[in-house]
């Protein structure tokens, strides 16, 4: 892993988050800001659930090559009205497709995708909006370069939920012998569960690692104060939606310079991540969705491309497990969503 084992750790690319928090509402919106010029973007969906804006544009076969922002959010489709705050932010600054010899002709091209968190927060009404998708990406040009990420809690997993347990923000990064680094954000927030019922280890913790089993007991007591809170929560929304509605999001990037093509064989590949994280996976109740960034900055050495297909999906599945481990348990109008690290493991762990 690099120095912040996140996806900032890969030159140029800053994240900034926004939530609402209190008075009904559970949300919020994350920004991926790209480097000047921007940066070679794809997207591979999966889930059969998506809501999502401009990943159209995102086919290598389209005119549009590079992107500078992408918006991961809550708030269902409403919550996709915070891509426009981030547009208008850069086209202020000049960032965008430009269209012709004036600097400020410019159509900033902006990927979206949403998450389902409506409710969560006690309000239907609750979701992100232009306004939020522009604190957001002030707060992504506020920090520094290789700032570490705010992870857990914030952004877009605010109001995130996996299998009736808290959900959140997570990343994670790799270097590979090459020098080159592939980096991961995840908002998770799914329908399947990020853990083994019959032993209450992570998936995610299958691969790679040393997966924590729990002790027999602490497992059964967390599987009953589980059950409780799924009760508890399908009591408080049972005035807003069933079945779940979810989509676990995620970017994953490097900094090789790869073609369209292969930037979308990485968002491709990096899905794989998903599934090993969580079980099961790209459900019609999901939109699961992956964007891909490569900036550019390293090229790629003989074979290394590959090795950066392998490691999107690697990256991703850690990027999963810490925002499962970052998440911050809920207990408030909307329902009662208990952290994975409250059932299992002690704060701190």
């Amino acid at each position: 892993m690099a120095a912040m084992d996140a996806l900032t750790d890969v030159q140029g690319l800053r994240v900034g988050h926004a939530q609402w928090i209190g008075d009904g509402r559970l949300t919020g919106t994350t920004v991926v800001l790209a480097p000047e010029g921007g940066a070679t973007a794809a997207v591979d969906v999966r889930g059969g659930g998506p809501g999502t804006r401009e990943t159209d544009a995102l086919d290598p076969r389209n005119l549009v090559q590079r992107i500078d922002a992408v918006v991961l959010t809550g708030g269902s489709a409403f919550g996709l009205d915070a891509a426009c705050g981030v547009v208008e932010w850069l086209e202020e600054r000049g960032r965008g497709f430009r269209v012709g010899p004036d600097p400020e002709q410019v159509v900033p091209v902006v990927p979206a995708a949403c998450l389902f968190d409506l409710g969560r927060g006690g309000s239907w009404r609750a979701r992100p909006n232009a306004a939020l998708g522009r604190e957001a990406a002030e707060a992504a040009a506020r920090t520094a370069l290789g700032a570490p990420v705010a992870q857990g809690n914030v952004g877009a997993g605010t109001g995130a939920v996996a299998g009736g347990l808290k959900g959140g923000v997570g990343t994670a990064s790799t270097v590979l012998p090459s020098g080159t680094i592939v980096g991961a954000l995840a908002v998770v927030n799914a329908v399947g569960s990020v853990f083994d019922p019959a032993t209450g280890a992570l998936y995610g913790e299958l691969y790679g690692g040393r997966p924590v089993l729990p002790a027999e007991a602490e497992h059964a007591e967390a599987q009953r104060r589980l059950a409780a809170a799924r009760e508890e929560s399908e009591r408080r929304s049972a005035a807003t939606v069933h079945p779940p509605l979810n989509t676990t999001l995620a970017v994953v990037a490097t900094d090789a310079d790869l073609s369209p093509a292969q930037a979308q064989k990485l968002a491709g590949t990096s899905h794989d991540g998903l599934a090993r994280a969580i079980r099961p996976v790209h459900l019609l109740n999901d939109g699961d969705t992956v964007f891909a960034l490569a900036t550019g900055a390293r090229p790629p050495e003989a074979g290394d491309v590959n090795d950066v297909l392998a490691a999107g999906a690697d990256t991703l599945t850690r990027a999963v497990v810490k925002a499962v481990l970052a998440a911050e348990g809920v207990d408030g109008p909307g329902g009662v969503f208990p952290a994975y690290r409250d059932l299992y493991r002690g704060p701190g762990s």
